[in-house]
């Protein structure tokens, strides 16, 4: 799978932009803020509906603009696709396929597949519980889409059931409006452990999957590791002893246990937002955590390792997905730079953004962009 060409039209700092691409390594090169990440930013976002540098939408539309759109000619196994998204910010979002509308943008997902690493990407090692559930969630829906809208759903639910605890917690106001919510809590719990037990069994599964893919990754990133150093673990909110085939009935166990401890905070306390993937180093009573333990060289290996790994997992699912290095090479020395080259230059397409040239490595010396002052120009050195 590749990006053809690429059309930017109020995104970012980008009022228009058209740009051919092809397979193999391309290079983006310029100066801290011309604009080289917003290039491969708005591809990531044609994967997962979703920035890896804000958290909305509304930044992504170009300031003082109405609405932006990202447009895609994406090839897979010779046969090309045309894949638009229109942001709307403070509306919803609309996406189409071949010209064709989608009743939900959210269906886009996963059409194309990217796995993107930047410095950012510390956080998934460093940062709290929320970085990783929503790296592993991410990864879930590129393999199987049509979790998006499991995980839309569970959301949904999450709000609403938080909203009734609220007005059910014990204290000052309507005793009427606290019964009638703790009357209704009944029928969201149900929805909750429905939704909620599919997304903790589909979160399961994919650490088991993903689990050799990171110890080999991290073996061949971080200097003098085996691949047993680098271990991850599912920490479920709730004690799974039973059987773990019925999650659903163990998740609503779990939140009846729990419905004092809910009410007395106004807060749902059970359930897969509040799951943690536990990252550890070492080997026996050595192993640690990663956050909070792990030199900076450690960390950076660790989260380096685990997108290598979604890579290498997805691509043994299926097609090579879109790899994205934006901004990682500064961060690396020589050797690692020239290590980390070698193991993705085999791949499809893989998109490099670098504040200078010489930063990126021989072995993904591709095409090359120069990106400055708001423009894009092929370089008249690449290869």
């Amino acid at each position: 799978m590749f990006v053809a060409h690429l059309t930017l039209h109020d995104f970012r700092s980008y009022a228009d932009l058209d740009l051919e691409l092809a397979p193999g390594a391309t290079a983006f090169v310029g100066r801290n803020g011309q604009g080289k990440t917003n290039i491969v930013e708005a591809i990531d976002y044609m994967s997962r509906l979703a920035s890896h540098r804000v958290a909305g939408d509304a930044p992504l539309a170009r300031a003082g603009s109405e609405q932006g759109l990202i447009r895609a000619s994406v090839v897979k196994d010779g046969r090309p696709a045309l894949l638009e998204v229109e942001l709307n910010p403070g509306r919803a979002n609309r996406a189409r396929i071949n010209r064709s509308p989608l009743p939900r943008a959210r269906e886009i997902v996963g059409l194309v597949r990217t796995v993107l690493f930047s410095p950012e990407d510390l956080a998934l090692v460093k940062g709290d519980p929320a970085e990783r559930r929503r790296f592993l969630d991410d990864l879930l829906v590129l393999r199987t889409p049509r979790l998006a809208g499991v995980r839309a759903d569970y959301e949904r639910i999450l709000r609403q059931r938080n909203t009734l605890l609220k007005t059910a917690r014990p204290g000052p106001g309507s005793a009427a409006r606290r019964e009638s919510a703790l009357s209704t809590l009944d029928v969201w719990d149900e929805q909750l452990a429905r939704a909620g037990s599919e997304i903790l069994a589909a979160r399961l599964s994919l650490v088991d999957a993903l689990r050799p893919y990171v110890g080999k990754a991290y073996e061949t990133v971080a200097r003098g590791a085996s691949r047993e150093d680098a271990a991850m673990e599912y920490k479920p909110s709730f004690d799974l002893a039973g059987d773990p085939a019925d999650l659903e009935a163990a998740l609503a166990e779990a939140l009846v246990a729990r419905r004092a401890d809910e009410l007395d905070r106004g807060l749902s306390l059970v359930g897969p937002h509040r799951d943690e993937l536990l990252l550890t180093l070492g080997n026996g009573d050595t192993r640690l955590p990663v956050r909070g333990y792990a030199s900076h060289g450690e960390s950076w290996s660790y989260a380096l390792a685990l997108k290598l790994a979604s890579y290498d997992l997805l691509r043994a699912e299926g097609d090579d997905p879109i790899l994205i290095l934006d901004d990682v090479f500064a961060e690396l020395d020589t050797e690692r730079r020239q290590q980390l080259a070698d193991l993705v230059a085999g791949a499809e397409q893989v998109l490099v953004t670098a504040a200078v040239a010489a930063d990126v490595p021989a072995a993904l010396a591709g095409v090359r962009f120069d990106v400055a002052d708001g423009t894009v120009v092929r370089s008249a050195d690449d290869d």
